[in-house]
């Protein structure tokens, strides 16, 4: 917020969406509000009715007549105290088509611009839901034609019924599935006929986990999204929300690896949801024993 007041009071046009009714911080986000107004930053507050749970950054540069866009865009919020207990994920990028879509989206948000065609993002309330039913269909499908097909999703929650019903219609055409869902839960893993393919893990630990990492096989292409939204009907349909695609093949591997196999070979701070819908915390034989979080402590940082 420092720095975006120092921007605006350097010159540059610096335009702020804070969502007032954020949980927990609604006074703070008022403070700052009225703060970098004072100091001329554009202040909106969202589209009416719909909270906006995005969480992205845009500067936009003009080089020799030529428009450059560097986005920051993840799953976690901007806040310094969640940045140290959370698990996120975010990138930052110079991507063009990407840059363009979250333009249109901050232009959404200032009422400056119209529901656009998206160039790679899906976005709630508009996209969102209809590409995830795309991508979990062709993956239906793939499994009924013998090709390769496979869903990995983490997520906060799992409640919208819709998508959970998609899910078993994926099951029962053999797709394999495999849930890291923290929280809430409506789904019922393991019952046969229904969702015997799909298996649900929860991860507790040292650190909150707060990423959304999405993998569609999509035989054998391993399509990656990650971003803001949960498999909740307030996401879905009553959130801004944007889920995008990591097509760096270096970037992708690595979030394949360290965040979603990692979590499900994960034996002291995992659990798993049986058949009767209970939590069963996963056991190790004393050989190989692996906490997903502590790796990545251990091979990224020091704190």
């Amino acid at each position: 917020m420092k720095k975006l007041i120092k921007a605006a009071q350097n010159g540059k046009q610096v335009t702020v969406a804070v969502e007032l009714l954020a949980r927990f911080d609604e006074e703070t986000n008022y403070d700052w509000a009225r703060q970098l107004e004072d100091s001329g930053v554009t202040v909106v507050y969202g589209v009416v009715g719909f909270k906006t749970h995005a969480k992205m950054l845009l500067v936009l540069r003009k080089i020799r007549n030529n428009l450059k866009f560097y986005c920051h865009i993840g799953t976690g919020n901007y806040n310094p105290l969640t940045a140290k207990k959370y698990t996120d994920l975010a990138i930052l990028t110079s991507d063009y088509a990407l840059g363009d879509d979250i333009n249109n989206v901050f232009a959404q948000l200032t009422g400056v611009g119209k529901n656009t065609p998206q160039n790679k993002i899906w976005i709630a309330p508009f996209t969102l839901r209809r590409e995830l039913d795309k991508a979990i269909n062709r993956e239906t499908v793939h499994a009924k034609n013998g090709k390769k097909s496979y869903i990995i999703a983490k997520i906060n929650a799992l409640t919208d019924e819709k998508i959970i019903t998609k899910l078993y219609e994926a099951s029962q055409a053999g797709v394999k599935i495999d849930l890291i869902v923290r929280g809430a839960c409506s789904l019922r893993a393991g019952v046969t006929g229904l969702s015997e393919n799909i298996k649900v893990h929860s991860i507790l630990g040292r650190f909150l986990e707060h990423s959304r990492v999405l993998l569609f096989s999509n035989d054998g292409k391993n399509e990656l999204y990650i971003g803001s939204a949960d498999w909740m009907t307030r996401n879905m349909d009553g959130r801004v929300e944007v889920c995008f695609p990591v097509t760096d093949r270096t970037l992708k591997e690595r979030i394949i690896q360290e965040t979603l196999k990692s979590d499900m070979i994960d034996n002291l701070g995992s659990w798993q949801l049986t058949k009767d819908h209970v939590y069963v915390r996963k056991k190790h034989d004393g050989k190989f024993i692996f906490s997903a979080q502590q790796h990545n402590i251990d091979k990224h940082c020091s704190i």
